[in-house]
């Protein structure tokens, strides 16, 4: 069966790309979401994620952090508005019986993957929530942060008083060797179009959603995640994934920018074919009052 083609922009649906969202979160889950473990792994072991942990994840996507959390004896709860994401979530945290004994073992443990928002996750009968995570990183589209503002402003009231909540972001642009990539974004993207479209990280993007939500900071800190690709052709569609490109494909097409891609990959790609990105991104823990 020929897939569906749909419209899709979570602010401006009348001017969306057209995408398959299916093979768009095949993609993330195959390529793109693991270039943030170093990231989740950071956290986890700073904040000492085991058992008796109760984690709600923003913007879970595929996963991929919230296995490795459960892994780690954790019950997680996570919240994403993609149902082509959720999907490839349940098949990742819920694992048929017929798996094996280490899936069951995994999935015997309290997961849970909502479809919507952190107000949908909401049970009355569970406990508070003492860790919230939004790996999700924030600081190259306009209007990202006032949309993290907003889960924030839904996900605080289910934790209990004291609970962890982590913000990501991109690092400073001199850091990060895919900000030159990006930028084919704003060169593509309709210039009177502002929320959806790239714009360079600000250095206190998260301290600045921390204080908007009424919440603690506690701490910082920044970690190595290299983007690496096997060849361009799997850059670019992990890249795309992202929905960083959102605007540009809207004003264009996603074949243009395709091929801006392309050739703005050009100075990272290796002799071999590879591609490698070197970035820096930084977490925020903050605590809910």
């Amino acid at each position: 069966m020929t897939p569906t083609l749909v419209r899709h922009h979570p602010s401006h649906a009348d001017s969306a790309p057209r995408v398959n969202l299916g093979a768009r979160a095949r993609d993330w889950s195959e390529i793109q979401e693991r270039m943030l473990v170093p990231l989740h792994q950071t956290v986890h072991e700073r904040l000492e994620v085991g058992p008796a942990t109760r984690l709600l994840g923003l913007r879970c996507g595929s996963g991929l952090a919230l296995l490795m959390a459960a892994a780690r004896g954790a019950a997680v709860t996570g919240v994403d508005p993609s149902p082509e994401r959720l999907a490839l979530a349940r098949e990742r945290l819920l694992p048929e019986p017929a798996l094996g004994a280490r899936a069951r073992g995994r999935a015997a443990r309290v997961v849970r993957v909502v479809h919507g928002g952190p107000a949908d996750a909401a049970d009355a009968q569970a406990p508070a929530y003492n860790l919230i995570t939004a790996f999700e990183p924030i600081g190259c589209l306009a209007g990202d942060a006032e949309r993290l503002g907003g889960l924030l402003a839904e996900a605080t009231p289910l934790a209990e008083r004291g609970a962890a909540v982590v913000l990501v972001g991109w690092g400073p642009p001199e850091r990060c060797a895919t900000s030159s990539v990006l930028r084919v974004a704003a060169k593509l993207a309709d210039p009177l179009r502002s929320a959806g479209s790239w714009r360079p990280a600000c250095r206190d993007d998260l301290e600045e959603v921390a204080a908007r939500a009424g919440l603690r900071i506690d701490g910082s800190g920044r970690v190595s995640c290299p983007f690496g690709y096997a060849d361009a052709d799997s850059a670019v569609r992990g890249l795309l994934s992202t929905g960083l490109f959102d605007a540009a494909i809207a004003a264009t097409d996603q074949e243009q920018v395709g091929k801006e891609l392309t050739e703005a990959l050009h100075p990272h790609q290796r002799p071999d074919g590879t591609v490698w990105m070197p970035n820096v991104f930084r977490y925020l823990i903050a605590r809910v009052r």
